[in-house]
């Protein structure tokens, strides 16, 4: 597959509000909610990083397909995870990690050179929005866990954090895929321009545009997981989708405000757990 040379992020510095003093994340509360048999859990050691980088491995590359550029066979690693925070989803039972994710906050991406979504969009108003930004990214779940409750528990633990930590603006990339030739995709972004999208102030650009589809779009847009738990929480669409072609997928750009979440789903991620590390 033809590859192109992606642009170096913009440095995150100025263009962002002074940088804060470090959060006590390992104050963070992270939910420990026991759900199907599950529990969130942030890493705090190089152990449960190795746990979610091979879970990552095993997702985006042995089940998708995608190209990752990591300096192990085996586990997906790249210059920003010891920037980041990893939350990780465990079986009560085995111990194993069945979904995780990363948090990148802003004054870490500082140190990082950029956050994730600014190697696949130009973002500068993004950048200049008041208050504190935290990415969330690499996102997977196992996939005998996706039908379960995993990627709630996930959102759950999530949003332990989002307010434990005040944050002002959630962003991130959900990824549609791309094997079907991109009908899927122009189909999903049509159907999110409908009425998702953020107000043009608010707009990105994306550093590679989609190829023309391959095909008709289907009458139905089917929207993957998380990119519908976005939705369903509020999240509004940046502008048009990043192509990828190592993850043979189209990013499309997240922003979240939590104070505008959707009440509903507000109610059902933000409650009062036990807490646990690992």
């Amino acid at each position: 597959m033809e590859t192109m040379e992606m642009p170096a992020p913009p440095p995150v510095g100025e263009s962002v509000r002074p940088v804060p003093a470090e959060l006590p994340i390992s104050q963070a509360q992270t939910q420990s909610r026991l759900q199907g048999g599950l529990v969130t859990q942030l890493a705090r050691d190089p152990q449960a990083v190795h746990e979610a980088q091979r879970l990552r491995w095993q997702v985006f590359a042995g089940e998708l397909g995608a190209k990752l550029h990591s300096p192990k066979e085996g586990l997906d690693q790249d210059g920003l995870d010891a920037h980041c925070e990893h939350l990780l989803v465990r079986e009560t039972q085995t111990g194993e990690v069945v979904a995780c994710t990363r948090l990148l906050f802003d004054y870490r991406a500082v140190e990082a050179g950029g956050f994730y979504s600014q190697s696949e969009f130009d973002m500068k108003s993004i950048l200049l929005l008041p208050g504190r930004i935290l990415e969330v990214g690499r996102t997977c779940v196992r996939p005998d866990r996706r039908a379960g409750g995993a990627i709630s528990v996930l959102w759950s633990g999530i949003a332990k954090i989002i307010s434990s930590c005040g944050v002002d603006y959630v962003i991130g990339c959900a990824s549609i895929p791309m094997t079907d030739g991109g009908a899927q995709a122009h189909a999903v972004m049509r159907r999110l321009r409908a009425g998702h999208m953020t107000p043009e102030n608010l707009r990105v650009q994306p550093r590679r545009s989609l190829p023309e589809p391959q095909g008709e779009l289907p009458a139905e847009a089917i929207l993957p997981p998380l990119l519908r738990t976005y939705m369903r929480l509020g999240a509004r669409i940046g502008g048009e989708a990043f192509w990828d072609p190592d993850f043979r997928c189209a990013d499309a750009f997240i922003l979240l405000e939590p104070r505008r979440m959707n009440p509903r789903y507000a109610r059902h991620f933000f409650v009062p757990v036990r807490t646990e590390a690992i």
